[in-house]
Formats: C-alpha cells, structure tokens, sequence
C-alpha cells in the first residue's frame, strides 16, 4: 500500500473520502458542525476535481429527499448532517431502508434542542436508532475516513443495499486535526467498484415504488427488511477484512482494549473511547483488573460479539451520551442488558449518562465513573442509572 499521511481537518477528510470514491451526486445543507464536510464537497465539484452533481436544498428534509432520487436511478449518493438535521430527515430515513437506497451518511454527532446546543452527544443518532439504517461510530480521523470508503462498499453489495450512515463526534472529531493516511485513487478503486445499483429507475419503463402496503403485506415487508439488516453484518465483517488486507487497518464490531482477563469493563461509544484508554492504562498501572470495550457496530447489533466479550467480565459499566427520558437510563445500556438477559452467565451491568452536549469526560472522570460503577455493583443504587458529573 501507497499512501500519504497528513494532518487535516477531520470534516475536510471526509470530503476527500468522497472524491476517492468518485461519487456521482451529493445533496447537502449545511448545519454545524457538519457544514465542512459539504462545503469541501461543493468546492471539489466547482474546482473540476470532483465529477459529481451537487445538489444545494433548501433543507435536510429535502436533502434526504434528493438523495432517494439519485440513488433509486443508481447514482452513488451521499450526504452529511447533524442535529437537529438528522431529526428533520427523520421520515425520509425510513423510505430510504425500506426502498433498499444504499446512500451513504456522515452524521456529525450533536446534541438537541431545547436548550439549543450546537455541541456533540448522541441525541440526534439515537433517536435515529430504528430507521433501518447501518450504523458505525467512529473512535478517530482515521476511522471515520476509512468507514466512509467502506461504507459505500458495504451499502451497494447486491447481497445488502441499504442506506449507511458514519457517526462521528462533533467538533470532538469534526473540527479537529489528525494525522490521516490518504490512499491513492487506484487503491481505492481497487476496494471500492462502481456501483451497480440492479433495479435503477428508467423512464421509459415508469413505476411506483414504495407507494402503498395494505395490512396484509406490511408486516412481511417489515419482517424483510429486519432479515436483510440482520444478514448485512456479514458483509460488513468481510468488507472490513478486505478492507484491513488492502490497507493495514482493521476494524471490528466491538473492539477490546486491555479486556484480557479483566473483571471490570467499561463500555464507551465514539471518540470518548480514545480518552477513556488512559484511565484504563492509569488503573491498570495500579493493578486494577479493568478494560475497555469499543462498541463500533451499532446496527445490526452485535449479540454475539458483545456476549464474547463480556462473558469473563464480573461488572460491565456502560456509558451513553444520550438519555431516554422517563426510561432506564441510556439506549445503549438498556440494548446492552437486553443482550445478555438470557445468559446463564453474565456481569451485572451499571449505567451512567454523561458528556452531554458537547460536556468533556476527562480521565480522571473516567476513572471516577469506573470506580462508582465498582461501587454500585457491590452495594447498589436507588436510582436505575446515574448522571455522572451533574454540578450541585
């Protein structure tokens, strides 16, 4: 492998990524702290760098909206948001799965109004949990980079075609700089080949899709498109295996750092990730049997990979960045329970929810987080999940 590492904007990768993958249109709006990512886009397709339609709108409803279009004709589409405009695509993400459009999507992790921040949680994703999307969090630059190229495999594989979004952590990544491998273009062209979208739409040959489902059809399209997401994650773990064999970095869906033999695990989603390792490292240097889990994949699910992980584990600590009010805690710790329900054996699980609206954890907080979890699990707790960091 050829490649040439520079220091760049995380956002402004992204838009690289795009060009290597001679993507043909991109619909965008722009909303902070996404709005890099598309300005880039539009400067490559203005400058002749890029050979591709971008589509200005006036909205990320309609964004979303142009994106089917281009994808259900068979172009290669993407798009970036954030926020407050992940929500308003909302609707136009279910029609974008169930017609089986393999549109790829940046999301620029942040958190939702009211009060108005335009700061970084995983509000705006979880509530996105079940629109039928794939789903990857991205720890780094490099990983989101690499997704991005490996998302648009993954979407357009004739055994998946389904939309992909890649999570990463506004401004935490977004707007940060990092030492980021960039790959030749025929390297790329070598992992990534042209999309053949099998069922484009023709005008000479008009029909309707999506259009209508009495009662006695929706529930098994409904069940098709849960088997197809499911069988997805097969194709994801070979695209990450050529992917890795091509270029020297790989991925999988939950990711263990110093777990091997550790009676305690905390389990962290994005960028936060990354910070919580030198807790880890700090613990361990103390002799604490602790580790880390990564969990990349979010949709489909990992069972069997997150029951591998766990399954020596006394005490799994899981840490959201978004809440489900009036519920148990966070989306990530209650899916995590649900998980291991059924295993005769299993850690006890502690939830916390922090780093809010774009909030820092620090190591030091990390380590308070572990060892209250620790608490916890020895004396319990009143409260089904804590906010850890709340001023008083």
């Amino acid at each position: 492998m050829t490649a040439q590492r520079i220091g760049i904007e995380v956002s402004r990768a992204i838009a690289i990524a795009t060009k290597l993958a001679n993507v043909d249109v991109v619909s965008a709006y722009p909303i902070t702290p996404q709005t890099h990512i598309v300005e880039d886009i539009a400067e490559l397709v203005a400058n002749g760098e890029l050979d591709a339609a971008f589509i200005p709108v006036e909205s990320e409803h309609s964004a979303m909206s142009a994106c089917l279009g281009a994808a259900a004709v068979g172009a290669r589409t993407f798009t970036a948001t954030a926020g407050q405009g992940l929500e308003l695509m909302h609707e136009v993400l279910y029609v974008a799965s169930a017609m089986r459009l393999p549109i790829v999507m940046a999301v620029a992790n942040r958190a939702l109004s009211a009060p108005l921040s335009i700061w970084g949680d995983h509000s705006d994703v979880m509530a996105a949990r079940d629109t039928g999307w794939i789903q990857i969090f991205a720890a780094n630059g490099q990983e989101t980079f690499d997704n991005v190229l490996c998302a648009f495999r993954i979407a357009e594989d004739q055994r998946v075609l389904l939309p992909a979004m890649v999570n990463l952590d506004g401004f935490h990544l977004t707007h940060v700089i990092e030492p980021i491998y960039i790959p030749e273009q025929g390297e790329v062209d070598k992992f990534l080949p042209p999309n053949q979208y099998p069922l484009p739409l023709d005008p000479d040959k008009p029909i309707t899709m999506g259009a209508f489902a009495p009662p006695y059809i929706y529930t098994e399209v409904k069940k098709a498109q849960q088997v197809n997401l499911t069988a997805a994650k097969e194709v994801i773990l070979q695209c990450w295996k050529e992917f890795g064999d091509c270029f020297g970095r790989h991925y999988s869906p939950v990711e263990s750092y110093r777990g091997e033999k550790a009676k305690v695990l905390l389990l962290v989603m994005g960028s936060f990730s990354e910070t919580a390792m030198s807790a880890i490292d700090s613990l361990r240097d103390e002799g604490k049997e602790v580790g880390l889990i990564k969990l990349r994949l979010w949709r489909p699910f990992p069972f069997a990979e997150i029951r591998q992980a766990v399954r020596d584990a006394e005490v799994l600590i899981v840490l959201d960045r978004a809440i489900s009010f009036g519920g148990p805690g966070g989306p990530v710790c209650s899916e995590i329970r649900s998980a291991l329900y059924s295993e005769d054996k299993k850690p006890k699980v502690i939830g916390f929810v922090s780093g809010l609206g774009g909030r820092d954890i620090s190591p030091g907080e990390f380590r308070g987080i572990i060892n209250r979890g620790i608490e916890i699990s020895q004396t319990g707790s009143e409260q089904e999940f804590e906010m850890f960091g709340v001023r008083e």
